[in-house]
């Protein structure tokens, strides 16, 4: 029988402990196909899956972690034979089914999507849920009309992972980008990643919420949530559009109808969890062709292994990762 590494969370009274175990295949759930997992990603709700207070979790012991890149190890749909490489993101994956932290996952086929032509197994979870995210992004706010002729258009978070990535792929498209960050000491990274400007956090939110404000960015890719969603919304030109993916500010948006009905802007959320399998084929397609940044590498801030996840998940929940973070197994 296999053993294996795994990330493990357990649950010990309000705490929650977090530790490398050797398993075996018996403790991993039911699945159609076990993927040897080559590389994995952090991502924020990775981070909030370490917490006893997160939310994302309900049943322990447990298993985050929710990307993951390998190759076929056993299938039982014939889809998906041994020595495949695939790519599992989203679903119920790191959320209540256990996840990539892991030498070995066992997962449904119909969450699999088979690695594109030109991406490797890094370079997936380099983009991972978050490049999936920015990419789902720029596909929507495309398809409400948003061309690089209409203006400038604004990223929020910008050093984070959805943020890096969107900041990137916009550039390649040919879009004038803005990139709002409250670290100062990223402007330099940022502007190789591509943004034609770097503004702060209260360039965009000063602590004052009005209903309409001064018309500046055709329109925006925003993790963030919160108030500064808010104000933003209050500076989107006539038409324009956001798409918001995030909460690390917070899920109250306390806004108007103003930016809506004297402005005609358009507020649209990006769910990459359940996005439909068709639609997550194509984007994985245009992530690996039309999407993908000539930069793709800068965006890893550092690839770490497993016996290194309980510092880093840490530190992604202290906003202090930027771009993004991969582990090999």
């Amino acid at each position: 029988m296999t053993t294996f590494k795994a990330f493990v969370v357990e649950k010990i009274d309000d705490q929650t402990e977090l530790s490398i175990k050797e398993l075996n295949e018996t403790f991993l759930p039911k699945g159609d196909v076990l993927i040897k997992v080559k590389f994995s990603s952090i991502n924020y709700k990775d981070g909030l899956a370490t917490q006893a207070d997160g939310k994302i979790v309900k049943e322990y012991p447990f298993i985050p972690g929710i990307d993951l890149a390998g190759e076929v190890a056993q299938s039982s749909d014939d889809r998906f034979k041994k020595g495949d490489q695939v790519i599992v993101t989203s679903y119920e994956l790191g959320v209540s089914h256990f996840g990539g932290f892991s030498e070995y996952a066992r997962v449904p086929a119909d969450w699999i999507v088979p690695l594109p032509k030109g991406l490797s197994l890094k370079e997936a979870m380099i983009f991972g849920t978050a490049g999936f995210t920015a990419a789902l992004s720029i596909k929507r706010l495309e398809e409400n009309g948003l061309q690089p002729e209409n203006g400038e258009i604004l990223v929020t978070g910008a050093t984070g992972g959805v943020g890096s990535m969107a900041v990137s792929m916009l550039k390649k498209k040919g879009y004038t980008v803005v990139a709002s960050t409250g670290k100062a000491d990223e402007h330099q990274y940022l502007s190789q990643l591509g943004a034609n400007s770097i503004i702060g956090r209260e360039d965009i939110y000063d602590g004052k919420l009005k209903a309409l404000k001064q018309q500046k960015w055709a329109g925006a890719i925003d993790p963030v949530g919160g108030e500064p969603l808010a104000s933003l919304l209050s500076q989107i030109k006539y038409r324009g559009s956001v798409a918001v993916s995030g909460l690390t500010a917070g899920g109250n948006v306390p806004t108007s109808v103003f930016p809506f009905i004297l402005r005609g802007v358009s507020l649209i959320g990006i769910d990459s969890v359940y996005c439909p399998m068709n639609e997550r084929v194509q984007i994985w397609n245009m992530l690996s062709s039309d999407l993908k940044p000539t930069n793709l590498n800068q965006m890893i801030a550092k690839e770490i292994k497993l016996d290194q996840l309980k510092e880093t998940v840490s530190a992604i929940l202290k906003g202090e990762i930027r771009g993004r973070v991969i582990i090999e197994m």
